[in-house]
This record gives structure tokens, sequence and C-alpha cells, in this order.
């Protein structure tokens, strides 16, 4: 076997590396709090959030073929279990691509506590979404809530469910 042969699979394992990394990572890194996304960006971020299932299944798969290309070229064993550590990683990062981070990151919060409005430490410009009921106020912060999104309460003797 050439030498140039002998680097395809170690290439192919890289390419489906770099692959599975994107199709994880990017967005993760354009869908994230506190951020501003552009509407190109978004959109190519959520069509890879779409896709990305089938295409780490697949670069998992070539990724594995790959390695069994190189295993049979008989290399030394500390490369072999290089190659076999990046297999794995890929396959690895297909399992992950089907985890919904955002469910992680953006949980509701659970146990909120509440102070009175001259003991809070806001800032004097800071925004609050503001809810009235039956003479009972509460005032929640848009920075806490454009992280968790949603926040279970109960004002005036209502439940509610804050949103932002």
């Amino acid at each position: 076997m050439t030498h140039r042969t002998s680097r395809i699979p170690i290439c192919m394992l890289f390419v489906c590396l770099a692959v599975s990394l994107f199709c994880v990572l990017y967005p993760i890194y354009v869908i994230r709090p506190f951020r501003a996304q552009g509407a190109r960006e978004l959109k190519f971020a959520l069509a890879v959030t779409q896709f990305r299932p089938l295409v780490t299944i697949l670069s998992a798969g070539a990724a594995f073929l790959a390695w069994a290309a190189f295993w049979y070229q008989r290399p030394r064993t500390g490369r072999l279990y290089l190659g076999l550590a990046g297999a794995v990683f890929v396959g690895i990062l297909a399992v992950l691509a089907r985890v919904n981070v955002y469910e992680i990151m953006f949980h509701p919060i659970e146990h909120s506590t509440f102070t009175a409005a001259t003991q809070g430490k806001l800032d004097l410009d800071e925004k609050v979404i503001a809810v009235l009921i039956n003479g009972q106020s509460r005032a929640y912060p848009i920075r806490s809530m454009a992280y968790h999104h949603l926040l279970n309460d109960v004002v005036g003797g209502v439940a509610i469910v804050a949103t932002y």
C-alpha cells in the first residue's frame, strides 16, 4: 500500500470529527442567551440542528469504516488506539446530537425567591416584567427571564406562568 493511501483513512476520520463537532457545537454557539443573532445565522443554525442527527450518524459510520481501514493497514499500536479514540468520539457526538441542550439551558425557575422592592439589588435601568393581580404585584427581571424563559408563581391567589 502506498504512503498516500495509508493517509486516506486518517484524513477521513478527521473530516468526520470536524463535521460532527460543527454539527453539535455551531447551533449551541449561535443560539445562546444574551447574544443577538442575525437572521441568516439563526436560519443556518436551525437547519444544522434539523439535519445533524442524520449527518452525525452517517459521520459516525464513516469514521468507524475509516478506522477499520486504518486498522487493516496494521499501524503502530499507539496510532491504532488514537484512531479508535477518534472514531469513538465521533460516535459520542452522534449521540449528543440527539440531546436537546436548549431544554437543559433554558429550564424553568423552580424555586423562585422574592424580596421587597426596597431590598432588591437591581440596577436602576434594569427592565422587568411587572404583574398586578388582585392588589398583589411582582416584578420579574428580564435578565433572569431571558435565560430561564419560564417562572411559575402565584400572584394575588392566581397561578401564573411568567414568560419572556
